[in-house]
């Protein structure tokens, strides 16, 4: 039985690490794209456009989708269906077609899928097992995000590294996003949906779930504390810039430090956030909210260092140090829906609010910084995105100290009920 859950987590982290890949070509083939699809600067940045509004949209509908359906059947259609959409993207079809698949894709992978394989993680482990879920799903995921494009990026280039190199990456992509697919419905359980005699039934049901999140305020702050998490993350993308026109970084070391950023940390990181949340605190809530305060006081003293005069070195290790505390975050900032004891029947509209109101920073945070350093040059611009990480660093341990102290309460009171 053992065995079995950790067999169904690691198909679950390939899934989670696969379905993403399509959606992310530009990372392998922007250059080709541009080349020998013909597709301009403004139209790839416009299919990201497309893809958050119908994310941030859907994420609304899987409220309902999450708990009203199987993750037997959600989790391989939404794998399958990206699948299908790689397979027509392989024809490099024209700009609208183009804008369709990704419009797609969004509605595959992130409404029917994300919210699902969150929902499925957390109901394979016990109470005391979600940070450890949750940091080897995040681990697991960097691990397949290097082996799976690598092998795009190897494909690519068996294949001439023009038009016919990036239509066999993407086929590619396709044939290993559809295989899990169908390996994931012979894998997956189909004991955790809603269950009722009749659809009107388990429709007042999957209701009444979704009106039990929106009116929790444990799951408003256990949502919120992705939100801050996810704010600070969003700032780990300017240590590049900052590293390049501060500290004139080499343009080959550039490369390897953004390999490092953003597949080392997030391997290492995620299975030792999960392991102090679960063993050394054992609280994921009472992990975030410490782990928030030592990212506020360490982003205030990187501040203050003398970076006209410090090693380059020097400062790709704190930046490093830095992201290493905001990915053993991320890796566990879902854990918390179990522990305030939201109804696991339930969890995937809780896990489908904590997307909605977590990842809403996507949607200003990149901009808000960027504005920073168009208006402020040099150095004051990346002080005031630090102080503004900071700042959301400081709120995040407000909202994770308060819904700690609600747990307490909640355990306090469970226990003097169990004794009276």
């Amino acid at each position: 039985m053992l065995m079995n859950k950790w067999i169904r987590l690691c198909f679950l982290i390939l899934g989670g690490g696969t379905i993403f890949k399509l959606s992310s070509m530009k990372d392998v083939f922007y250059v080709p794209m541009q080349e020998d699809w013909g597709l301009t600067n403004t139209q790839i940045g416009m299919s990201f456009t497309v893809y958050t509004i119908v994310q941030t949209a859907g994420l609304f509908l899987s409220l309902y989708i999450a708990d009203r359906f199987s993750k037997k059947i959600l989790l391989p259609v939404g794998l399958i269906g990206v699948g299908l959409c790689g397979l027509y993207l392989s024809t490099l079809p024209p700009f609208t077609g183009y804008l369709i698949c990704f419009a797609a894709m969004a509605f595959f992978a992130d409404v029917l899928y994300w919210p699902v394989l969150l929902k499925a993680v957390r109901l394979l482990g016990t109470k005391e097992e979600q940070g450890r879920m949750f940091g080897f799903l995040e681990a697991g995921r960097g691990v397949v995000d290097v082996i799976v494009a690598s092998g795009a990026l190897f494909v690519f280039v068996q294949f001439g590294e023009g038009k016919a190199g990036m239509q066999a990456g993407l086929i590619y992509y396709t044939l290993i996003t559809i295989a899990v697919g169908i390996i994931t419905y012979f894998i997956v359980d189909n004991d955790d949906k809603v269950e009722s005699k009749d659809n009107a039934n388990a429709n007042i049901e999957v209701l009444k779930g979704i009106k039990h999140v929106l009116t929790c305020p444990n799951v408003w702050l256990a949502s919120f504390g992705v939100f801050f998490v996810y704010a600070a993350y969003c700032g780990l993308t300017y240590f590049i810039p900052f590293l390049k026109d501060i500290y004139a970084l080499p343009v080959a070391l550039v490369g390897a430090y953004g390999i490092v950023n953003q597949y080392a940390l997030k391997m290492v990181g995620g299975p030792i956030g999960g392991f102090l949340a679960d063993k050394v605190v054992k609280s994921p809530t009472v992990y975030l909210k410490w782990t928030f305060l030592i990212s506020a006081i360490a982003i205030f003293i990187f501040i203050q260092l003398p970076h006209d005069s410090m090693n380059v070195y020097l400062g790709m290790a704190a930046t490093l140090g830095f992201g290493a505390i905001i990915f053993s975050q991320r890796a566990i900032f879902f854990a918390p829906m179990d522990e305030i004891g939201t109804p696991r029947k339930y969890a995937g509209s809780a896990m489908a609010f904590g997307c909605i109101i977590g990842y809403m920073p996507a949607m200003f945070a990149y901009t808000l910084y960027g504005w920073m350093l168009d208006n402020f040059e040099g150095i004051t611009g990346y002080n005031y995105v630090f102080s503004t990480m900071m700042a959301f660093s400081l709120l995040g341990f407000a909202c994770s100290a308060t819904l700690a102290r609600r747990i307490k309460k909640q355990k306090l009171l469970a226990t003097a009920s169990a004794t009276a």
